[in-house]
């Protein structure tokens, strides 16, 4: 996936921001190129789940479609542990398995680090970040 350095530093403040708990959203853009983050409210307000309330994902979603884009990447971040899928990521990514999964981690918080993922049927496989 191609990002530009700007949108991970978007997720970055948004992680922190939020902290300490989770935060989430939608990234929007097509071809495997994200364009544009849109940040969301974790209606979980947890420091280990997140999740989109549904009113307002069909919102940014309807945004998204709107402007001829399509999601492309949901986000979220991990604010102690590293930026790998937890199982209760995996178990809550069986509705997007095209989607790349973009994890934010604030374990070292003067460090945090961005990592895609692909999840697929209970399987993790990693999506290099090209970083434009």
């Amino acid at each position: 996936m191609k990002i530009s350095q700007t949108l991970l530093n978007q997720m970055i403040g948004h992680a922190e921001e939020d902290a300490p708990d989770e935060c989430c959203g939608l990234v929007s853009g097509e071809d495997g190129e994200a364009r544009i983050v849109f940040r969301a409210t974790n209606a979980e307000a947890s420091p280990f789940r997140y999740s989109i309330a549904p009113d307002e994902q069909l919102a940014l979603m309807n945004k998204i479609e709107d402007m001829g884009e399509e999601v492309v990447a949901i986000y979220h971040s991990h604010t102690r542990t590293p930026a790998y899928p937890s199982q209760t990521d995996i178990n809550l990514a069986t509705g997007w398995p095209d989607t790349v999964y973009l994890i934010v981690s604030l374990e070292h918080p003067d460090e945090p680090v961005v990592r895609g993922f692909h999840i697929r049927g209970g399987s993790v496989e990693d999506v290099v970040l090209q970083t434009t």
